[in-house]
């Protein structure tokens, strides 16, 4: 089963619901089944400095005197889920070249590692993940060698979530056809795999017997 997960590096409930939706995918695997997954690059605020700014100020430019009480709820949510955010560390910074750096780990068949590695930055550790220098030390850290490629794929890829009519994060294509949107419980997301898995012949085969004597592929049969 392929997956693409649409997110920005700097959406709190991108990181809530990509830890969620893995959740739900190794259940799934652990049953048997196989997913692919493939993240996609999302900006919610394309028009951001490359240089940063501390968080808290920026939200409260944007939304007003209660962001704050806003990121006390998305805390509250990311505890729930083990994940640490601090928001006084933050910086609020575009995040184009960490999406091309995701999409270059991509090809090294690191891209779900790189993205998590860049969530724990920015909400963790007060990363500025648009400077160059912190970019180059993640990827290094993820194992991830930096071509400097990737720019025009992000855009590529910036396109098509438009095509697609998404119009927030995080969002979740099954095999191009279905979605789910949004940071689901990880039970929402169990049941979307497998309606998926059902509607596309990907169901995995119950075991109900420990394996006997048989034959194998290359012919091999035990006597």
């Amino acid at each position: 089963m392929k997956v693409e997960i649409f997110s920005d590096v700097v959406c709190p409930w991108c990181y809530i619901g990509h830890v969620r939706f893995d959740r739900a995918a190794e259940s799934f695997r652990a049953k048997g089944g196989t997913i692919e997954v493939t993240m996609r690059p999302y900006q919610l605020d394309p028009g951001a400095s490359a240089e940063g700014e501390p968080l808290i100020p920026a939200l409260e430019r944007k939304f007003g005197p209660g962001a704050r009480q806003m990121t006390e709820r998305v805390k509250a949510a990311a505890e729930g889920e083990g994940l640490e955010m601090d928001y006084d560390r933050a910086v609020s910074a575009n995040t184009f070249e960490a999406h091309r750096l995701i999409e270059v780990a991509t090809g090294q068949g690191l891209g779900k590692e790189m993205a998590e590695r860049l969530f724990r930055a920015y909400f963790t550790e007060g990363a500025n993940v648009a400077d160059a220098g912190v970019l180059s030390r993640l990827a290094a850290e993820a194992g991830v060698e930096d071509t400097g490629e990737g720019a025009g794929q992000v855009r590529e890829h910036l396109g098509r979530a438009g095509s697609l009519g998404i119009s927030g994060v995080p969002f979740f294509l099954f095999e191009g056809q279905f979605a789910v949107s949004g940071a689901q419980p990880e039970d929402v997301f169990a049941a979307a795999i497998d309606e998926v898995a059902a509607r596309t012949g990907q169901t995995p085969i119950t075991q109900l017997a420990a394996p006997a004597d048989g034959c194998d592929d290359d012919g091999y049969c035990a006597v």
